[in-house]
């Protein structure tokens, strides 16, 4: 287990930030061309998603970019970007205001807003416009054991959960999937320390070929060849560890929503395949 390996997070810090469960969001008039050429009105991203959940399937809903869980964030840009920043996965949430005040729930991602678990009665309970409170803690954590191995946006308690193995001075993390770079697309442009990235699942035959689309959300993911320490790109013998944290997409483009966690040279980092690889089952959440 990765609680034998050295941390860093007695020195980390602590801090509560507030955001704001968020309305659904459309621009007029509303339709999103597929790949097929054809014009669809789906459910998208943020508000209140009542029924689907990490551990879900990422594929097969009639949405687009289908966020589990409760989306927050602040209208006030600086605010925006504190959330972004500073959130990790596994961070804990605290509801704040409304019917819900109390009720806790735990960060499940980053996509465009902040993505949070609760359980369903206390879903049905949250109204927009209700205020959530994270204790962010994780930004600034390392592995002591492993300085070339960055780490982004984990909270302590879910890296020490990760099932992981040291193999001749090798970090090997078990995950879900292993995603090939090639199918690697939106968000490429982006820093890797703000929201997600997109594998491009419009090759259906492509994604059922490689077993893609039993992906669920939550699930862990490894990419091959992937540099994710500043940016998202291609680089030889680099690894990134990431969690699928939404939805797919009708898109051209886009599809499922890919968080990175770890980043490195194969020399440090590897993978193994292990199907029950999700952060539903290393949080213990959906009870």
């Amino acid at each position: 287990m990765i609680s034998k390996l050295k941390t860093n997070e007695q020195n980390l810090v602590k801090m509560s930030i507030g955001g704001y469960a968020t309305q659904p969001s459309f621009k007029n008039p509303g339709y999103i061309p597929n790949n097929d050429g054809e014009s669809v009105i789906y459910p998208g991203m943020f508000g209140v998603v009542n029924n689907i959940k990490v551990g879900d399937n990422a594929f097969g809903w009639a949405g687009d970019h289908i966020e589990p869980g409760v989306s927050i964030d602040s209208e006030n840009p600086h605010e925006h970007f504190a959330l972004h920043y500073l959130v990790c996965t596994g961070n804990k949430a605290i509801v704040r205001s409304g019917e819900a005040r109390g009720a806790v729930g735990i960060v499940t991602g980053e996509h465009a807003r902040n993505l949070i678990h609760f359980e369903s009665q206390i879903l049905d309970k949250i109204c927009i416009g209700d205020q959530i409170d994270i204790i962010t803690h994780g930004r600034g954590l390392k592995l002591l054991d492993f300085p070339n191995i960055e780490i982004k946006k984990i909270d302590p308690k879910l890296l020490k959960s990760l099932l992981v193995n040291v193999i001749k001075k090798k970090l090997i993390v078990d995950v879900a999937i292993e995603l090939p770079i090639r199918i690697m697309g939106s968000g490429a442009e982006l820093n890797s320390e703000y929201v997600d990235q997109d594998l491009m699942s419009g090759d259906r035959d492509l994604m059922k070929k490689l077993k893609i689309d039993q992906m669920k959300l939550g699930d862990l993911i490894a990419i091959n060849h992937a540099d994710h320490r500043w940016g998202r790109s291609y680089k030889k013998n680099y690894v990134s560890i990431a969690i699928c944290i939404h939805g797919d997409s009708v898109m051209s483009g886009h599809g499922p929503g890919i968080m990175t966690i770890m980043t490195g040279k194969k020399n440090d980092l590897g993978w193994k395949i292990n199907k029950k690889a999700n952060i539903k089952n290393l949080l213990k959440i959906r009870k």
